[in-house]
């Protein structure tokens, strides 16, 4: 799995005119799943992302997490993240999980986040949404599972 992690003041999803979900400070997470990930991947991925540490402490460093600061996540998969563009002009998508291993897969990403304690909102699978990000630094990492 592929994670681009963004701290943000807040974040949206909406598709067509619906707002699908929308968070305060915390995270927005795009997530890609690969085809050979599992269950263990996406926990594992989910523990990564709770505890990186990229919000500020007092001194304005990099060391509290977004557990540490009762933050929001919000969860948008995004099988864009697995692309191949070693060749060409045309992205390939090949090595992205179909449809029914990945949504499954996410699924369990944004629910390893709740039970280690956050508050988790979700983007709408395989819809075409607009996220609304104002990332705050910018902050953006990227992270594997």
């Amino acid at each position: 799995m592929r994670a681009v992690v963004q701290r943000v003041s807040r974040g949206a999803v909406r598709v067509g005119d619906e707002l699908v979900a929308e968070v305060g400070r915390g995270l927005v997470v795009l997530v890609g799943v690969a085809r050979d990930d599992s269950e263990a991947s996406a926990r594992r991925l989910a523990d990564k992302v709770a505890h990186l540490r990229i919000f500020p402490d007092e001194a304005d460093r990099m060391n509290r997490s977004v557990l540490d600061i009762g933050g929001e996540v919000l969860v948008v998969s995004q099988f864009t993240l697995l692309a191949d563009t070693s060749r060409g002009r045309r992205p390939s998508f090949v090595n992205a999980a179909p449809p029914e291993q990945a949504e499954p897969l996410v699924n369990r990403f944004a629910e390893g986040l709740r039970e280690l304690g956050l508050t988790v909102k979700t983007g709408r699978f395989g819809a075409h949404m607009l996220v609304e990000i104002f990332n705050d630094g910018p902050v953006t990492i990227i992270l594997e599972a």
